[in-house]
This record gives structure tokens, C-alpha cells and sequence, in this order.
């Protein structure tokens, strides 16, 4: 049987895997449907067509990221879930919206075609809202304070904020023409509004939690971790000028903006991750404490051997499949 700080440890990891990839994968989706335009069909036909053969696979990863936490961290599980109820029923909320309208726009009549795109966008809204909510509810330790709630709806517009960037980053590679235009604009705005919000995060994030701020400034590793958040700061700025260029030559590294904005979130999710690290509950339960019995999550580990492997595999194939830029939309 392995030890149980092995487990703990490896259960994390798998966890921590699986929810940036889902924040890589669901956010451009989720990107793509906030930018979903209301009166233009067929730009909607074909940013819909971009994220079709993907978007519904793509929450397998927070399906698998839930289950991990009530597998391997049962205690843990039950304090987030207390905390978060509200905002996970809205996101909920949110992802059922998404999947009725993304059904119905393609059997409904033409005339609640676009009713049914509205519902996909405020269904796009709504889930990245209430993520980056939880989001800043969890830094905020689950404080019910006026502060805390204030935060939190900062920290949930700058997920918006972050999902745009991405979905535009998608839209970019995948799209042509009027579509990728518009969306070089959009990554442009965004991609401000993103670096605000990390720069905020950042500064206030240290300010309220003395953990963090030892974390970050009271260790021997911290001189070796302080140039990441310059570097995050670097890559937006990058991120400006490779858009700018685009806007005179779209062909040319159309993928840069989206491999960008992928470092960005590899990086904030790696910043959030150690700032917190070793609790899964910030200050209240490490992943040490949080562990279920060990006897148990080593069974249940030949089963997570075979199906995130199967997942994974799964993922990079739908992608190879439809890689290209995107095609007209047709449902017959």
C-alpha cells in the first residue's frame, strides 16, 4: 500500500490537473459563448461550429477534477460545497443553459434561432460568473464578509474577462475573415482587462492573507518564484503586440494569441497553487489532513490509472480529428 503522503500528494496533482485543463479547454468554449453575437447568424453558425466538436467533452475535466476531490479529500469536499452552495447551483444553472440551447438553436424554428443563441450567451455568462466567484470566495478563505462578496464579484468578472480572452485566442486560430477581425479586437480589450485583474489579485491577495504573503516573501524559494508574476505581466504585454500585428496580418501566428494565453493561465493557476499549497481548504485542512482512508484511494487508483490516461488520449484524438480551421455549420 502506498503512504499516505504519497497518495495525498499524487491525488492533488491529479486534481490540479485536471482542473487547468478544464480551465483551459471549458474557458475558450465558454469564451466563445460569451462573445456569441445576438443578431448576426451566420458568425454565430460558425463560432458555434469551432467549439462544436469539443464542447461538451471539454467539462469532462471538472467532472473528473469534483469526483477527485470527493474521492481522495471527503472532508475537504463537504466544507467547499457547504461554502460554494449558492454559486454551484447558479453554475449549474448556467451549464444546463448552455446544453439546452446548444441543442434547440439547431431543431428550433428560424425565428427562435436567436432566442436560443441569447440563452447560450447568458448560459456562458452565468457559469464563468459564478466559477471566478468561487474562485474569489476560496482565496477570500470563505469569509462572509462585504469585502469578501466584493472581491468575489471582482474575481468573477475577471474570469469573464479571462474566458473572452481565451475564447477570442480560439476564435483567432479557428476562424476567417469578418470573424477573426472582430475577434483580434475582443482579445485586444480583454487582454487589458485580464491584466487588471491579475495585477489586482496579486497586490490584494498578500495584503489579506499573511500565509500567502510568507509563501511568497518569507522563504528562501521565493527569490526563485518572484520573476513569474513579471513574467505573466510580460506575456500580456507580448500578448498586445503580436494582436497588433495580426490586425495587419491575420494569417500570420494566428495561433500565438491563444498559445499565449494559455502560458498566462498555467501561470496564475501555478501562483494560486503554491500560494496556498499544502492546504486544500485554505487555512483549515492541508491535503495531508483532508486524505480519506489509504487502503481505499490505493484501490481506487488502478481504476484512476486507466480512465484519466483513456481521457487524455481521448482529448488530443477529438482535436487532431477536427484541428483546421473551421468550417460552415451544417446540421444536415
Amino acid at each position: 500500500m502506498f503512504s499516505a503522503e504519497y497518495l495525498a500528494l499524487l491525488y492533488s496533482a491529479l486534481m490540479a490537473l485536471a482542473i487547468i485543463v478544464y480551465a483551459v479547454l471549458d474557458g475558450y468554449d465558454l469564451g466563445v459563448g460569451i462573445l456569441l453575437p445576438g443578431n448576426n447568424k451566420p458568425a454565430a453558425d460558425t463560432m458555434i461550429a469551432s467549439i462544436g466538436p469539443f464542447w461538451d467533452a471539454n467539462e469532462t475535466w471538472l467532472v473528473l477534477a469534483v469526483g477527485l476531490a470527493l474521492i481522495a479529500f471527503p472532508s475537504a469536499h463537504s466544507i467547499i460545497l457547504q461554502a460554494l452552495y449558492l454559486p454551484i447551483a447558479f453554475m449549474l444553472l448556467g451549464l444546463i443553459l448552455r446544453g439546452v440551447a446548444f441543442d434547440f438553436r439547431a431543431k428550433a424554428k428560424t425565428r427562435y434561432r436567436q432566442t436560443w443563441d441569447r440563452c447560450f450567451k447568458l448560459g456562458s455568462l452565468i457559469t464563468a460568473f459564478t466559477q471566478g466567484y468561487m474562485l474569489g470566495l476560496y482565496v477570500m478563505s470563505f469569509e462572509h464578509s462585504l469585502a469578501s462578496h466584493l472581491f468575489a464579484t471582482l474575481s468573477g468578472v475577471g474570469v469573464i474577462a479571462a474566458y473572452t480572452l481565451i475564447g477570442a485566442g480560439w476564435l483567432i486560430m479557428k476562424c476567417e475573415g469578418e470573424i477573426q477581425s472582430a475577434a483580434i479586437r475582443w482579445c485586444r480589450l480583454s487582454n487589458l482587462i485580464a491584466l487588471l485583474g491579475v495585477l489586482a489579485v496579486s497586490v490584494v491577495n498578500p495584503l489579506i492573507n499573511a500565509y500567502v504573503q510568507t509563501r511568497w516573501f518569507g522563504t528562501e524559494i521565493s527569490l526563485l518564484l518572484l520573476p513569474l508574476p513579471l513574467i505573466c505581466m510580460v506575456l500580456f504585454v507580448i500578448q498586445d503586440r503580436v494582436l497588433v500585428k495580426l490586425n495587419r496580418n491575420p494569417s500570420h501566428g494566428c495561433w500565438l494569441p491563444f498559445a499565449i494565453t494559455v502560458m498566462i493561465f498555467l501561470l496564475c493557476f501555478f501562483g494560486l497553487v503554491y500560494s496556498f499549497f499544502p492546504y486544500v481548504v485554505p487555512g483549515t485542512l492541508t491535503i495531508f489532513e483532508a486524505l480519506a482512508d489509504p487502503s481505499a484511494l490505493t484501490f481506487m487508483l488502478y481504476g484512476v490509472v486507466l480512465v484519466v490516461p483513456a481521457i487524455i488520449g481521448y482529448t488530443l484524438f477529438s482535436y487532431r480529428v477536427f484541428w483546421g480551421k473551421t468550417q460552415d455549420l451544417s446540421y444536415y
